[in-house]
Parts: C-alpha cells; sequence; structure tokens
C-alpha cells in the first residue's frame, strides 16, 4: 500500500505547513488535541543545504513529533534534489515539495506556487527529487497559476503520478487568487479521479462539518487544515469525532482556552528564550476566542516576559 495513503487512512485530517505557525510547539499542541499527521512549515532549500541554524530547528523532529512531513521549497531544482537528500537524513514519513506558497516573495522568483508557470520544468523537478531520495516525496500546489481560465492541475496531477509523487494536497484556489474568493473544491475531486495516489483537498476548511463535506464531495484521501487551526486548532478532535459518529467533544471554554496558551507559550520560550519565544506566541492570540482575545490583547502585545504574559492570563 502506497504509505502515505495508509496514514492518510489512519489520519485523514492533516495539519497544514503554516510558515511562523506550524512549528514543533503548535505541531505538539494540535496532536494533544486530536491531529495525527503534520507538516512542518516550509523550509528554504539553501538554507537547508548551509545547514543553517532556522532550517535546522524547523527540520528537527522529536520522537513525539511523528509522523510529521518535511516541507522544502526553492527555485533550482538542483539545490531541491540536495536539501530533499539532507532532509530525508531526519527520516520523517516523506517529504513534501512546496509547489503552492502563492506569496509575491516566494513565488515571483519562482518558487513555490511560480513552479505552476512551467508544469514542465516541475515535473522534471519533482522526478529529479523523486529519484535522488528513499523516502516517498509529496507535492503541495494549487490548481494553476492564474488566470483563472487556465488551471492545469487535472493534467499535472497525471503527470505528476508518472514523475513518481506518492501523493498530491491540492489547495483549490489558483496562486493569483491567493486567500481571496472561494476555494473550488470540485477540482481536487477532478484530479482525484484521474490518479491512483492520494489527493487532499484544501482551502475553505473552517470546521468540522466542512472537514465531512470536503471528504464527501472530493472522495480524496485526506483534508488539510490551515488558518482554521490557528484560531481553532479543537477542530482536529471535532472531525475526528464527527467522521466517527460520536458525539462532539465540548466547546473549549476560557480555562481551556488558557491551557492551550500557556502550553505555546512555555514551549516556545523553552525552544526559543524568552523575549522571542513571547513574541512569538503571540500569533497564537487568537485561539483565546471572541471574548478572551480582545479583552487580552492589548495587555498581551505588551508583556515582554514569560512571568509577565503569565500574569495577565491569571487576571483573565
Amino acid at each position: 500500500m502506497n504509505p502515505i495513503a495508509a496514514l492518510l487512512a489512519d489520519a485523514p485530517v492533516v495539519l497544514a505547513p503554516m510558515e511562523d505557525v506550524s512549528d514543533a510547539a503548535f505541531r505538539r499542541v494540535a496532536r494533544g488535541l486530536g491531529a495525527r499527521l503534520c507538516f512542518t512549515e516550509f523550509i528554504r532549500a539553501e538554507q537547508v543545504i548551509a545547514g543553517a541554524a532556522l532550517a535546522r530547528r524547523k527540520a528537527a523532529l522529536a520522537e513525539d513529533d511523528r509522523p510529521t512531513a518535511i516541507q522544502i521549497y526553492g527555485a533550482d531544482p538542483e539545490l531541491l534534489m540536495q536539501a530533499a537528500v539532507i532532509a530525508a537524513a531526519a527520516r520523517p514519513p516523506f517529504l513534501d515539495l512546496n509547489c503552492g506558497c502563492w506569496l509575491p516573495r516566494v513565488s515571483r522568483n519562482g518558487a513555490g506556487a511560480g513552479w505552476l508557470r512551467d508544469p514542465a520544468a516541475m515535473v522534471a523537478m519533482v522526478r529529479r527529487v523523486v529519484d535522488a531520495v528513499d523516502l516517498p516525496v509529496s507535492v503541495k500546489t494549487r490548481i494553476g497559476f492564474g488566470p483563472e481560465s487556465h488551471m492545469p492541475i487535472v493534467d499535472l496531477a497525471r503527470r505528476l503520478e508518472d514523475a513518481g509523487a506518492a501523493a498530491l494536497t491540492i489547495h483549490c484556489r489558483t496562486a493569483q487568487a491567493g486567500h481571496d474568493g472561494p476555494a473550488d473544491w470540485a477540482w481536487a475531486r477532478r484530479a482525484r479521479e484521474v490518479v491512483d495516489i492520494p489527493v487532499v483537498v484544501n482551502g475553505d476548511v473552517r470546521d468540522a462539518e466542512d472537514v465531512v463535506r470536503a471528504l464527501a464531495d472530493t472522495g480524496c484521501a485526506g483534508v488539510m487544515i490551515g488558518r482554521a487551526a490557528i484560531q481553532h486548532p479543537w477542530i482536529f478532535a471535532e472531525a475526528r469525532a464527527r467522521l466517527a459518529g460520536l458525539p462532539p467533544p465540548p466547546p473549549p471554554d476560557d480555562a481551556e482556552r488558557i491551557r492551550v496558551f500557556r502550553a505555546l507559550l512555555d514551549a516556545n520560550v523553552a525552544a526559543r528564550g524568552e523575549r522571542w519565544g513571547v513574541q512569538v506566541t503571540r500569533r497564537h492570540l487568537p485561539l483565546l476566542g471572541p471574548r478572551l482575545g480582545p479583552a487580552l490583547r492589548a495587555r498581551l502585545v505588551t508583556a515582554t516576559s514569560h512571568a509577565a504574559t503569565d500574569a495577565v492570563l491569571a487576571l483573565s
């Protein structure tokens, strides 16, 4: 059985790779709330090859941080191949190639979704990476670069499978759309219908009902959740219960929200030091919810130490 298909059969609701979000601290929290299969933040190929401290941190996988796929990105196929060989040494269950990041700072130089401007080059790059490593390789991409009249994903899915890709994740918007407008899951279904490898649908999955609907509408092997998990990481437990036909878990109360935020704070300070750890934890303020978030935001963004942050939380 395709090893990624086996993972998805057990864990069809997947935490997306998100820059500055899906680090080890957040993956640990997400796993505690029901996520099983996770992805690292995307890691630049040149930084992997140089052994940069940032790349080493992003690619480090503790024993309790598995299964986690390592995602790399870049515009040069040779460098991506070299980086894949290095990343494979961490023995993730598979490697993932980022061919979907739409941000101009990434895509304008040919990396991320920039590969969609030249599907033939993208397929050739994937084949080189697949041939260079002894792990499965997946590809995360979008339905096309743009305009919307040109969406090559169905034919591209066939060609990526032929190149050796073991799975595809499809964010169902074009690169030019970014996060604007609705994601059209029908494109994931069309791609899934023409390949034998697993396809994961991504985009506009906001709650457990969306997870069920996305799987039913597309027939995909999994659903990837990104932005919704930042605000509500409990979505994984809720989706797993819904898929299993079980009663939903109780919604998080204020005490639970503070517990999770504190867990992120503690982990980030331990991993990055106090000053930077406190700062990066602020990106998770949305998970405090509609009552606590607005009430605590002003004090939390000005708290500069672990103790000061903890004191704000204790007064809530």
